[in-house]
């Protein structure tokens, strides 16, 4: 499984439904979105400024991670952000590897 960092900024009627409903609520139908593509969250944050609420989730594959994003981004109420996740190891392995690449104008 794949973790990802969420952040998320509530929008139009997504403010007005986080206040009707509270915060517990919230993570409450995040925790049910991530169990319907087989994720887990393993935590959930409010803040304020640039970003309203975010944490990190676990999820089988891509696939499923982009697929809750469309879904949640296409409500118009939410707009989401996922980072995956990348290990000390994950970047040990990526290090060992050696692309060809050439910069531009050489």
């Amino acid at each position: 499984m794949t973790k990802y960092l969420f952040e998320a900024n509530y929008v139009g009627e997504g403010i007005t439904g986080l206040m009707r409903e509270g915060g517990t609520k919230r993570r409450e139908a995040v925790v049910e979105a991530l169990k319907s593509a087989g994720g887990s969250l393993e935590c959930f944050y409010y803040a304020f400024g640039d970003t309203d609420a975010l944490g990190v989730f676990e999820i089988p594959d891509e696939a499923d991670a982009l697929a809750l994003s469309l879904m949640i981004n296409s409500t118009g109420a939410v707009k989401l952000r996922l980072k995956p996740l990348l290990t000390p190891e994950d970047l040990d392995e990526a290090a060992k590897k050696t692309p060809s690449y050439r910069p531009p104008g050489r």
